[in-house]
């Protein structure tokens, strides 16, 4: 690997100050911010500007904000994404880390697809495909799906008072629309998701939400484990580690967090 190139470095430091607070500074404020000389931020940033990395702010004479070059940079990136191929790179992380079955699915309708698998390597675990569709509201990864909805959009994809139950798949699946409603708004406030024996029998789940870089809920990232490896500890540590690696994926989808 070659080295840095110490000017290069600058400016994308100098770049990188405006993704926080409201995205305006002045070189004075650069200066402060990086303690770097006031010359090589004044030669830095009339360069960025020269090349519409930066433009002036109308009526703040001496700020700045991110030009139009940025924009066009992230948009091609963001062309670029792939879903499925990031999040089977993550899945594959996270299941490493565990060692339990790890899906990355989105929701379709009342159903999940799963767009991503990676397997555990334990003789004993799930058996599943990327491509299978399963009713979302008896999955981890479908109950974060849902619970990410706007109201609105929740109430089109749920049965109504005097609808017909819920699908069953397990004899544990939620098929009450109210009480399936008072689930998500649990999930809702923890930000995680589980199933117990839901959708399979003899397998548990957890799943955290997967966001793009709009802040949207694109996807869930679910960890499944059957139950002889089942216990409320190892439910904390996995959803620990869905959460991780959802945010993982989030990152690489553009996401941010919370200003």
């Amino acid at each position: 690997m070659g080295r840095l190139v110490p000017a290069v470095t600058r400016a994308l430091d100098i770049l990188e100050l405006f993704l926080d607070g409201d995205g305006i500074l002045s070189a004075p404020e650069i200066t402060r911010k990086l303690g770097l000389p006031r010359t090589t931020v004044h030669e830095l940033v009339t360069t960025l500007a020269a090349r519409s990395y930066l433009v002036p702010v109308p009526e703040q004479p001496g700020r700045y904000r991110l030009g139009v070059r940025t924009y066009q940079l992230g948009s091609r990136y963001a062309e670029q994404l792939d879903l499925a191929a990031e999040g089977q790179q993550v899945a594959r992380s996270v299941a490493e880390t565990c060692d339990e079955t790890v899906h990355v699915a989105i929701l379709e309708g009342a159903d999940v697809i799963y767009i991503a698998k990676v397997d555990s390597t334990h003789a004993v675990r799930m058996v599943s495909a990327a491509g299978r569709r399963l009713p979302a509201h008896c999955t981890s990864v479908g109950k974060m799906l849902l619970a990410s909805l706007p109201p609105d959009e929740l109430d089109a994809r749920l049965p109504g008072p005097g609808d017909e139950p819920l699908r069953a798949m397990t004899e544990n699946s939620v098929t009450s629309p109210e009480k399936l409603r008072e689930a998500l708004a649990e999930i809702r406030g923890r930000g995680v998701a589980v199933e117990r024996r839901e959708s399979n029998p003899d397998v548990s789940c957890v799943a955290a939400p997967v966001r793009d870089g709009t802040g949207k809920v694109v996807a869930a990232l679910s960890i499944s484990v059957p139950m002889i490896r089942w216990s409320e500890e190892r439910r904390t540590e996995l959803e620990a580690l869905a959460v991780e690696g959802a945010a993982e994926l989030s990152a690489r989808l553009g996401y941010r967090g919370a200003a």
